[in-house]
This record gives structure tokens, C-alpha cells and sequence, in this order.
């Protein structure tokens, strides 16, 4: 074996460019299963990252279903979901540029518009679809000229083959989940301002004769996921006692536990047309439960039993779906991007459906994340741990000089209730192979450790969840895993406040940031941001406007003054999340104080960043960034453009 090349990190030669990440790139959305063909939705960044539908036949063949420029995409709550479904092979779905329902049956030479031109352009969308007879089930939201959020109205309609719409639901500020049942009932989730579907939601079924009942949903109970059972029985995830766990209903015997393994099976309702349960005949369920390395495949048989499904490899599953005597899922592991894979009950090998890229590289180049837990500051929630994913750095080719520690990157993910993976991301493997050792935080608040977990952050988001990812970095300093004066912090959305605020109010620790499409004032968000998210906060930080001072407290802009560490701020300009107007104020002040900054505004793109030519734009420039700021060297072979640092 050669001797390994001694590189300072940051510098180190890795064939995991920002070239590579886009190549071929494909991020698997939802499947399903119809008629013995496999379907799935791709997003493609080497596509203007349209959203593109597969469909598999049992032959193997594998046929684009949609050529581009058709864009399976919907903005319903902006993060959209359920954009599309497929019955008999009748495909309905909503297209991204004019978010008008189309429909494509078979022998049809295009898909063929069912809903009219709404007034306002894209101004009615249409998620979460589900076919029944004759048409298809669908949360509509309608918008206004006025573009206000207070006028946004969302219902549960039918849309029929030859485009008439009935309102079934309306009146709830949300509706999600419209499923139609066995003996013609329909159930739907529905919840309020000031709330968020994980805070509580309720699930209310109406029978064929129009008689409603409130299932589940108390108070301060969060529900998810309603599927109906052949026989009338009503499947949902709830989290009652803690953690999200699966229940049924029957309309004569009521509410009964079916399965709780003290820890969360489902999770937050951030987009449509998730699915954490496949239901077969016999009464037979397959879930995916939580395990020490990340989650597993059980079956949950009719008596009760649990036992687990052999996927070596795969360690997080989604769109779980029957497919005869197997389990379709989509799955991701440590070392393996996502794939769609058949996963038969009788625990034989998986067979993988749909692969992933051929990345050609050695196993030996991908960090393994290492689950952490430390200790940090109680802050009133009675919690006083956090956790995290620690990855090494990792190249087979070089090390680092003796003595030399690698710079640290925190990564603070968004929602702020999302949580860390352990599914291969060459995101992450970008910096690990080149030196950095890279710390995806659950902090408090994230999801997968149960309600009182997540609900430690309410009223005290950038209080915790400062204080975690401060404790996070300081540990593993303490713990001599990583240079104390090369730390810095990156995060995206909620996930960009924690960063600026982290900089702005907790100065000392990290000596870098980055900000992708980060929040910089609470009450800018609050007053302007769309309607799912329009009285988020008032659980997350105060009620506004009533209390506007802890908004103004708590915005890393009003602490600018305080800002000296070096940041980069990344933005899209069609933004409706978090609008431009946030980074443009932070990156004003920056200028203004003289702070050694970076900025790259990206036209054509909204909260997150799907084009190929921009995600490698925004990866690179931070790389950049970090070795101006750190003063190493990039790769010279990459041809990495160095981004303007403004001092």
C-alpha cells in the first residue's frame, strides 16, 4: 500500500467535487406502486432540477413518463408534497409552471390540462392528490391579487375527469390527507393558526351520509399519516404519549394502540404524501422503527409480532408501499445514496429497483457518522443532552501533518424541526475528503427523540438551540477531535438563523460561517413569509405582534454590531420562505461595519437551491471562502473559482 501524501486539511485532493455531486444527479422523491409498474419522482439539477416522473415495468424497463420541460411540482405551503398520483395508469398531476392539474391517461400523446387558468398566475395549486373514480382528491389553496397570507384559503376538493371542482372541506385554516374510505367515509387532518400540524392536528372523518367525527387530535396531540384498512378500520400515527406511534380506529370500538416502540415511527408533516406504513392483506403491517444505527424495516404481524427485515446497508426508509409479498421503499444508508428497493416479507434478500449513480468510487472515501451525545446548558427544559452525527474526515490518499487538527464544520439543519440522517450525502463527503470534520447537530427541537424533545425549543428558539450547537463544537474541542480556532458554522433556512445568530449573539467560538437563505429578522419573517409558516413562530419565539420586543431581541440583525466573524450568505431571488429582503439586510450591515464578507445571489431560484450550475456555485464559493478566511490552499486541479471576499 503507497504511503499517503501529507496534505494540510482543507486542501486535500478528493475526486468529491462540486462537479461530481451534480453528475447524473438524481434526489429520489416519492414512490409507489400501481398495477404491477414501479413509479417514482426525480429531482434533476442537471435538468433546471425539474421534477421528473419514472415508471418501471415488471420487465425492468424504465421509461421518463414526463419529458422534459414537464415539472411534477407543487407549491401548496411552498414546500409542496403529493404533486402527483397514478391509478390504473392514469396519471394526475400538478405542473410546476402554472400549477393547473394535468392529466395523461394511456395511448394519450401529452397530458392534458383539467383545471382552468386561475386569475392570478399560479395562484391556484393543487397537493397531496389522491385518485378516485372518475377524478381525483386534492388540497387546493387559492391565492389572491393581494398575495397577503391572510387570504390564502385551503380546502379539500374533487376534481373530476372533465375539470368540475366540489369543495368537500373548508373552513379549517389547513386541511391535508384527504383519503377516501372503503364503505364511501372520508377521512382528512385539519388544524388552526396559531399551530402547526406536529403541534396539533386533529383527524376527522366524515361517514357517506355526512356525519363528522374528530377521531384523535386533542389539545397538544400531533396527528399524521391517516390509511385506511380494507375492512374500515382507519390506520394514523399519533403522538400522544411522547412519541408518534401507530393507532387504529373503528367506528364501533373507537381508538386502540397497534404499535409504540417508544420511540417516534412517523414524523413532522413539513410535506405531503409521506408514507411510514405498508398495509397487507391479513392484517399484516410493515413500518420502519428506530434502531441504534438509524432506522430498520419491521413487520408488525397480526398478533402483534415485530420482527425486523434484513436490509444490510440501508439505514432510512420512505414511501413505504406494498408490492405483492414484498415491501417497495425508498432507502439510503451510510454508504449508499438512495435507492428504490423490494424488500420481501419473508426476509430474503432486498433487490434494488431503481439504483443510485455509479459514483466509481472506493467505499474508503465516505466518512461513517458517529452518533454523539453531549452535554449542554438545561435552559429551563429539563433536557440537559443534545446529540449529533460526527463525521471524520476521510481520504485514502492523504493525511494531515503531525499535530495538525482538522477545522470543524457544524451543520445546522432547518425546519427547525428536520434531524440528521445517516444516509450517504456527498455534500457532506465534500468536506470530510478534504479534511474537515463535519457535526450535523440535532439540537433541541429537531425531531426523533420524541414531543418533549421537539417541544424544548418553543418559546426559545435562538436561546437552546444556540446554546446546543455552541456545546456541540466546544465538546468536541474539549475532546482534542478538532482545532478550536478553525470552527464554523453553516445552516440553511431555520437552520441559517441558528448560524447568524450563533455569530451575532454568541460570539467566540466559531470563527466562520455561512448562511444559505438564513432568517436575519424574526419580525421581517413573521409580517412577510407565506401563510403555512405565517404564525409559526408564535410558538417557536412569542405571540406576535404581541410581543414584538423578544422578535427583536432574539434577530441576529439586531446584533450586528456584535457580528465581526467572517460570513458567506447564499440566496435565492424567488425566495417566498425566507424573501431576499433578509439577506440583502444582513449582508448591508456587513458591508457597512467592514466585516469581511461573501455573497451570491442566485436568479431563478426559490428556498433551496435545485439548478446543477448553482449548487456547485454556492459549494465551491463556501470552500473558498473558509481557505481565504483559514488561509489554506484550494486543489489547483479543481479550477475552483475563488469567491469575492469583501473586507
Amino acid at each position: 500500500m503507497a504511503e499517503r501524501a501529507t496534505v494540510p486539511s482543507g486542501s486535500w485532493p478528493t475526486p468529491i467535487t462540486s462537479a461530481l455531486l451534480v453528475r447524473a444527479a438524481a434526489r429520489l422523491g416519492e414512490v409507489t406502486v400501481d398495477s404491477g409498474d414501479l413509479w417514482w419522482s426525480e429531482s434533476r439539477p442537471g435538468e433546471a432540477g425539474r421534477s421528473a416522473l419514472v415508471r418501471r415495468s415488471p420487465d425492468g424497463a424504465v421509461t421518463d413518463v414526463l419529458p422534459s420541460p414537464w415539472n411534477a411540482r407543487t407549491r401548496v405551503h411552498e414546500y409542496g408534497g403529493g404533486a402527483w398520483t397514478v391509478a390504473e395508469g392514469v396519471l394526475w398531476f400538478t405542473e410546476f409552471s402554472d400549477q393547473r392539474l394535468y392529466r395523461l391517461a394511456p395511448g394519450d400523446p401529452a397530458p392534458v390540462a383539467v383545471t382552468a387558468e386561475p386569475p392570478v398566475p399560479s395562484g391556484v395549486r393543487f397537493a397531496d392528490l389522491r385518485a378516485v373514480p372518475g377524478g381525483v382528491l386534492a388540497v387546493r389553496e387559492t391565492h389572491t391579487a393581494s398575495g397577503a397570507a391572510a387570504d390564502v384559503v385551503n380546502e379539500v376538493v374533487r376534481v373530476a375527469d372533465d375539470g368540475t371542482v366540489e369543495v368537500l372541506v373548508s373552513g379549517p385554516d389547513f386541511v391535508s390527507d384527504p383519503r377516501p374510505g372503503p364503505g364511501g367515509e372520508l377521512a382528512w387532518l385539519q388544524w388552526d393558526h396559531p399551530t402547526m400540524p406536529w403541534d396539533a392536528a386533529q383527524l376527522v372523518v366524515r361517514t357517506a351520509g355526512g356525519a363528522e367525527t374528530v377521531v384523535a387530535g386533542d389539545p397538544g396531540e400531533s396527528v399524521v399519516q391517516p390509511v385506511w384498512e380494507p375492512d374500515g378500520g382507519l390506520l394514523f400515527f399519533s403522538d400522544r404519549t411522547d412519541v408518534w406511534s401507530l393507532y387504529r380506529w373503528r367506528p364501533e370500538g373507537g381508538v386502540e394502540e397497534v404499535l409504540d416502540v417508544g420511540a417516534d415511527l412517523a414524523g413532522p408533516q413539513w410535506q405531503f404524501g409521506a408514507s411510514r406504513v405498508a398495509l397487507f392483506p391479513g392484517g399484516r403491517l410493515v413500518v420502519a422503527v428506530p434502531a441504534e444505527a438509524g432506522e430498520q424495516l419491521a413487520v408488525r404481524e397480526a398478533d402483534g409480532e415485530l420482527r425486523t427485515l434484513p436490509t444490510p446497508g440501508y439505514a432510512s426508509f420512505r414511501s413505504l408501499t406494498a408490492s405483492g409479498d414484498a415491501v417497495v421503499v425508498g432507502a439510503g444508508g451510510p454508504a449508499a445514496e438512495p435507492v428504490v428497493l423490494r424488500v420481501p416479507l419473508d426476509g430474503s434478500a432486498p433487490e434494488v429497483l431503481r439504483p443510485a449513480r455509479d459514483l466509481g468510487l472506493d467505499p474508503a472515501w465516505f466518512s461513517r457518522p458517529e452518533r454523539v451525545s453531549f452535554p449542554t446548558p438545561d435552559g429551563g427544559t429539563g433536557i440537559g443532552t443534545a446529540h449529533a452525527l460526527v463525521y471524520p474526515p476521510a481520504n485514502p490518499d492523504v493525511r494531515a501533518p503531525e499535530g495538525e487538527l482538522p477545522p470543524l464544520l457544524v451543520v445546522v439543519h432547518g425546519g427547525p424541526t428536520a434531524a440528521a440522517v445517516p444516509v450517504l450525502n456527498l455534500e457532506v463527503q465534500y468536506w470530510t475528503s478534504r479534511g474537515f470534520c463535519v457535526a450535523d447537530v440535532d439540537y433541541r427541537g429537531s425531531t426523533g427523540y420524541g414531543r418533549r424533545y421537539r417541544d424544548a425549543l418553543q418559546g426559545r428558539w435562538g436561546v437552546v438551540d444556540l446554546d446546543d450547537v455552541i456545546a456541540c463544537a466546544r465538546y468536541l474541542a474539549e475532546a482534542g477531535r478538532v482545532d478550536p480556532a478553525r470552527m464554523a458554522i453553516r445552516g440553511g433556512s431555520a437552520g441559517g438563523f441558528t448560524t447568524l445568530a450563533a455569530l451575532a449573539m454568541r460570539p467566540g467560538t466559531f470563527s466562520a460561517g455561512a448562511s444559505h437563505f438564513g432568517v436575519a429578522d424574526l419580525g421581517a419573517l413573521a409580517r412577510d413569509t407565506h401563510k403555512f409558516e405565517s404564525r409559526y413562530l408564535d410558538g417557536l419565539v412569542a405571540p406576535w405582534p404581541e410581543r414584538a420586543d423578544v422578535y427583536e431581541e432574539r434577530s441576529p440583525l439586531t446584533h450586528v454590531d456584535t457580528l465581526d466573524t467572517p460570513l458567506a450568505v447564499f440566496q435565492g431571488d424567488e425566495d417566498r420562505i425566507v424573501p431576499l429582503e433578509q439577506a440583502e439586510a444582513i449582508v448591508a450591515a456587513l458591508r457597512e461595519r467592514g466585516v469581511p464578507h461573501a455573497y451570491l445571489l442566485f436568479a431563478g431560484e426559490q428556498h433551496g437551491f435545485r439548478k446543477a450550475e448553482n449548487i456547485r456555485a454556492a459549494l465551491d464559493g463556501e470552500l473558498s471562502f473558509y481557505a481565504q478566511v483559514w488561509g489554506f490552499d484550494l486543489p489547483a486541479d479543481e479550477g475552483i473559482e475563488p469567491i469575492e471576499v469583501v473586507r
